[in-house]
């Protein structure tokens, strides 16, 4: 399978997981940026130096690199083609995430799946899994690409629906209700649906800001790969995701203690700073 081969490689070379996010936004660029931004062309091009100098200056000590859409789709056209045009800057020893969360009926899905492997070929991509096997079956016959299927996710609304017991459905009494949660339940059935198992090509998000969880998630699937996202803003620590993911497979990511380390015209040294010290707390 590409994406583990890649991964492997990658992990040998820099022996660090850090996932930087190009969450890359206008109103947060660096003012010369920012202030010539006025057209749908000036939109691109800052988008696109942004990106271009903080991958220049963090690569080397990067796994990988998420761009999540909302962020190019914001901007329409714009910033599709800054999305674009992203993907070939990224070095081949890093790997890169569409953090795109798609999930439809089969034939959508299998559409979102060409999209993001064959036209962008990219190396993973977020799927939401609430549309059941048939939404996320069409990702997982890409064998060669990582589909990271939502499962524990790091923002507080997670509660709503991940955490509840799957007894809460069914009408259980208190007294009957089983312990298993609806994200371990997600996760059980997800790596049911690999069309091939032995690719292992179904990884899993699950939030840096449930490392209880995240460790007991890690008893069910010590060898897949997760990818960990809300360290810093979202209030995710380091040291605890590390000690919960027990030196399992994974890439952890960090987007705007990076990539706006800065608001001067350092922004991209800053950036750098920031990814080096990453794992040394």
């Amino acid at each position: 399978m590409r994406f583990w081969s890649k991964y492997s490689r990658i992990m040998q070379q820099k022996n660090m997981p850090l996932c930087v996010g190009l969450d890359t936004a206008v109103e947060m660029l660096p003012t010369m940026l920012k202030e010539r931004a006025t057209t749908d062309a000036a939109i691109t091009d800052a988008l696109l130096e942004f990106n271009r100098a903080i991958i220049e200056a963090t690569h080397d000590v990067t796994a990988a690199y998420k761009l999540n859409l909302a962020f190019y789709e914001q901007y329409g056209a714009a910033g599709w083609l800054a999305f674009e045009k992203t993907l070939a800057y990224v070095p081949d020893d890093c790997l890169i995430i569409a953090d795109a969360k798609r999930g439809d009926i089969g034939n959508t899905s299998k559409a979102y799946a060409k999209a993001f492997f064959e036209r962008y070929a990219c190396d993973a991509l977020t799927v939401a899994p609430y549309m059941g096997k048939d939404s996320v079956l069409p990702f997982l016959e890409y064998t060669d690409n990582m589909t990271f299927v939502l499962a524990l996710t790091s923002n507080a609304g997670s509660a709503d629906f991940q955490r509840l017991h799957a007894s809460d459905f069914s009408g259980e009494s208190s007294k009957e209700k089983s312990a298993q949660e609806l994200y371990k339940h997600v996760i059980q059935s997800s790596l049911s649906w690999l069309p091939e198992p032995s690719a292992r090509n179904c990884g899993f998000v699950v939030g840096a800001t449930h490392p209880a969880e995240l460790a007991a998630i890690r008893t069910m699937i010590p060898n897949e790969m997760l990818l960990i996202p809300g360290i810093g803003a979202q209030g995710g620590d380091l040291a605890s995701t590390l000690r919960a993911n027990n030196g399992a497979p994974c890439l952890i990511n960090s987007s705007r203690a990076i990539i706006y380390a800065s608001a001067g015209k350092d922004f991209a040294e800053a950036a750098r700073k920031a990814a080096e010290n990453f794992l040394n707390g």
